[in-house]
């Protein structure tokens, strides 16, 4: 039986469909698993002897190393937006100021926040009471009651 030769440029293709498959898919897993086909197949382009368990190695030591590069830099430089809650809705009403929709009664009441009702805990408020919100716990807000 005769042995799979890898040379160059199936290395390059391998980088191409990875950049294709990052393009249809979210995040940048898949294009550092490119850079890696890019960078093996210029090794192999310079070394055309390397074997195969050689190349697979490299492969997938720079797919490593170039994925957990990436996993730090982004940590220590993160990716800044100008909507940083745009995910995290319960944290967008911290701050602001609801109507009770069901009084506040044994700690537990209801606001109402756009077109939805949330749970809420705090001092017993009246229905009549306005509440700022000063917390989030999962779909529960902290409220405390304004003056």
């Amino acid at each position: 039986m005769t042995e799979l030769v890898f040379v160059f440029w199936h290395w390059w293709v391998i980088a191409l469909v990875l950049l294709v498959v990052e393009i249809l898919t979210p995040g940048f897993f898949f294009l550092w698993m490119a850079v890696s086909g890019f960078i093996t197949g210029a090794l192999v382009w310079l070394v055309p002897s390397i074997s195969l368990n050689s190349q697979l190695f490299v492969f997938s030591i720079m797919s490593v190393v170039t994925i957990s590069a990436w996993k730090f830099y982004v940590k220590k430089h993160p990716i800044e937006t100008d909507h940083p809650l745009l995910n995290q809705r319960g944290a967008q009403y911290i701050g602001r100021v609801f109507s009770l929709y069901e009084p506040i009664i044994n700690g537990q009441g209801k606001i109402k926040v756009d077109d939805s009702i949330w749970k809420v805990h705090g001092e017993d408020c009246d229905i009549n009471s306005k509440v700022k919100v000063i917390a989030v716990r999962g779909t529960v807000f902290d409220v405390e009651k304004v003056q």
